[in-house]
C-alpha cells in the first residue's frame, strides 16, 4: 500500500526515526483540504513511546479541523536542522514521514494529559502550564495520529 524508500542506503532505522520524533518539537501535518487540495500546517507534537502514537493540540474549529473530520488519512513530516560533518559544507538532515489515521481524543482527562506533555516540550514551569490548561483547556481539541507507516531518511544537501 505504501511506497518503499528508493534510496535504501539513506534509510533510517525505526529507532533513529523515533529519536527524531522525540527530539524535535514540530512538524508539518498534511490533510486533504478544501476541493481536494493538500493542506499542510506546522504543529507541535508529543510522541508517546508507550503506544507509538503522536499527539497534537489546537483549536476546535478551522480548516484543519474540517479537513480532518472529512478524511482521517494524514501525513506528518518532521526534520532536524541538520549538521555538517567536519570538512564538509553540505548539511546532513534526518527527516521522518508518517502516514496514518488521525482521530479526535474525547476523554477530558486524556486531553489535559496530552496538553501537559506537549507543554513540557517547551517549559517545565508548572504554574504556567496549569494556568494555560485552566484557561485554554475547555477550548482545546486534541488529536491522536495512529501511524500506519513510518519512514526516515538521511538527506545530504549537496
Amino acid at each position: 500500500m505504501f511506497r518503499e524508500l528508493r534510496r535504501k542506503n539513506r534509510q533510517l532505522s525505526q529507532e533513529a526515526c523515533i529519536e527524531v520524533l522525540v527530539r524535535e518539537k514540530r512538524g508539518v501535518l498534511s490533510v486533504q483540504g478544501d476541493d481536494g487540495y493538500p493542506y499542510g500546517f506546522p504543529m507541535n507534537h508529543w510522541y508517546n513511546p508507550a503506544d507509538g502514537h503522536l499527539y497534537f493540540h489546537g483549536g476546535k474549529t478551522g480548516h484543519r479541523v474540517d479537513a480532518a473530520d472529512r478524511c482521517d488519512k494524514v501525513s506528518y513530516c518532521v526534520f532536524e536542522n541538520g549538521t555538517a560533518p567536519e570538512g564538509e559544507w553540505a548539511l546532513h538532515v534526518r527527516c521522518v514521514i508518517l502516514f496514518g489515521r488521525l482521530r479526535r481524543v474525547e476523554d477530558r482527562a486524556r486531553i489535559i494529559e496530552i496538553s501537559r506533555q506537549i507543554s513540557y516540550r517547551f517549559t517545565r514551569d508548572e504554574s504556567y502550564i496549569e494556568k494555560e490548561i485552566h484557561q485554554s483547556g475547555p477550548a482545546t481539541l486534541c488529536w491522536e495520529l495512529v501511524p500506519e507507516q513510518m519512514t526516515g531518511k538521511l538527506v545530504i544537501e549537496s
